[in-house]
């Protein structure tokens, strides 16, 4: 069993590493790290925990650290749901300290040498770590949630049907994604939509260029798709877990490919993940709905305990080739599930 930490173990990102360790059977929960006012305490005393699962009592008792690399020598792996503007700098000591890390954080997800990595759509950038020089640290980053749920079905169209021209997505994006120190106010999002996320529709942007480009012919980088346009808008809902995406995308080879065989390459998919039966792959990555009025975000976000996207409405589009509905929750496949996800493709490779 691999020893595993987390960063920012107080916050909603390291609350779900948390749970999703609590019971994992490849990782042991080794150590828990915070900001100095949380060293020290139980970690049921430095907490405000907020999930809808209760917190695991194997962790209440467990002692938190400050964020140091010392204090995770003996990790396999760790976690990171720590903020941006402490990221930087606290991960790039435990990647030097010879620690691996996989950070939700965006510090690093538009460094050339760092996998921006979504696990059950380009499992295949690993390799960039598999084929590094130097020392054993390295850092490997969780994609931008809404991200997360764009590329997953895009991928595997790429893969089959060649490089996309232009796309388009409108995002419906959960209040969960927000955090909630300082979060959203019920005051602000009751009776309402906000049309602003600062940062997102930049991050979706560029990461997806990144996520759908390939492999370089040395295996140690990403050659980045740069002739794709990406436009995004995006908007926080009154939803709690869950980002839906109205998307639009238009391949660049002509004729496109027909509506049955988008359908079926989505519904044939496999992720490298299920291949390596690892614990947390998905039984199916891609669910293909027919349903005239799904995707919804309580009635599908669970699929494959989260770690399944829904994608619906799938017809032509009068501008581009077609769109789609597209739902894929936002705690789990676009946070740290995808970072459990990747720790197990890690071991599966041998690469940890």
């Amino acid at each position: 069993m691999k020893k595993a930490g987390v960063l920012g173990a107080t916050g909603s990102v390291g609350q779900r590493f948390i749970l999703l360790l609590s019971e994992h059977p490849d990782f042991e929960l080794a150590a828990i790290g915070a900001s100095k006012r949380s060293a020290g305490k139980r970690y049921v005393d430095a907490c405000t925990w907020k999930q809808t699962d209760l917190m695991p009592q194997q962790v209440e008792d467990m002692i938190v650290s400050e964020c140091v690399a010392e204090d995770f020598k003996d990790c396999d792996v760790v976690f990171s749901g720590l903020d941006a503007d402490v990221a930087g700098t606290v991960e790039k000591e435990f990647v030097d300290a010879g620690l691996v890390v996989i950070s939700n954080a965006k510090n690093y997800r538009r460094d050339p040498n760092v996998p921006l990595v979504v696990p059950i759509a380009n499992s295949e950038h690993l390799e960039m770590v598999a084929n590094r020089e130097g020392g054993k640290g390295f850092n490997i980053c969780i994609s931008n949630c809404s991200t997360a749920g764009l590329v997953a079905p895009l991928k595997p169209l790429v893969d089959k049907f060649g490089p996309l021209k232009y796309v388009t997505t409108t995002t419906l994006q959960a209040i969960s994604g927000a955090g909630f120190s300082p979060g959203v106010s019920g005051i602000d999002i009751l009776d309402n939509i906000v049309p602003y996320i600062s940062g997102e529709e930049d991050k979706i942007e560029w990461e997806a260029k990144k996520i759908l480009g390939n492999l370089n012919a040395e295996g140690n980088g990403i050659d980045l798709d740069e002739d794709l346009v990406v436009s995004a808008q995006c908007n926080r809902v009154a939803v709690s877990d869950g980002h839906t995406e109205c998307v639009s995308f238009k391949f660049k080879k002509e004729p496109a490919p027909s509506l049955d065989e988008i359908k079926s390459c989505l519904r044939e998919y496999v992720c490298e993940a299920k291949k390596l039966n690892c614990h947390s792959a998905p039984e199916q990555a891609i669910h293909v709905l027919e349903q005239p009025d799904r995707p919804q975000p309580r009635l599908d976000r669970n699929r494959d305990a989260g770690y399944g996207v829904s994608v619906g409405r799938i017809r032509p589009d009068p501008i581009f080739d077609y769109k789609m509905v597209i739902l894929s929750h936002n705690t789990i496949i676009g946070a740290a599930g995808s970072g459990i996800l990747i720790a197990e493709l890690l071991v599966a490779k041998n690469i940890i």
